[in-house]
């Protein structure tokens, strides 16, 4: 889980995805079925591409919790 930091935690906490399915929901809310399947299609380019390729490492290892926990 290289390259997490405080700023892209507190996006993830507090970003909405913008379109899909999932519209709406916070990015750390998503289904993790829904970061593994964006993870292996390929990822959106940009900044939504590289906080979903962050939470994908938090999704597979188990640690929203964690990161809501932290009251970003």
């Amino acid at each position: 889980m290289e390259g997490l930091n405080p700023e892209s935690l507190k996006k993830l906490t507090n970003m909405k995805m913008p379109y899909g399915k999932y519209s709406g929901v916070t990015l750390i809310d998503l289904p993790e079925t829904y970061v593994v399947w964006y993870y292996d299609n390929g990822l959106p380019k940009g900044e939504l591409g590289k906080l979903l390729s962050e939470l994908y490492d938090i999704k597979v290892n188990g640690l929203e919790s964690l990161i809501k926990s932290l009251n970003l």
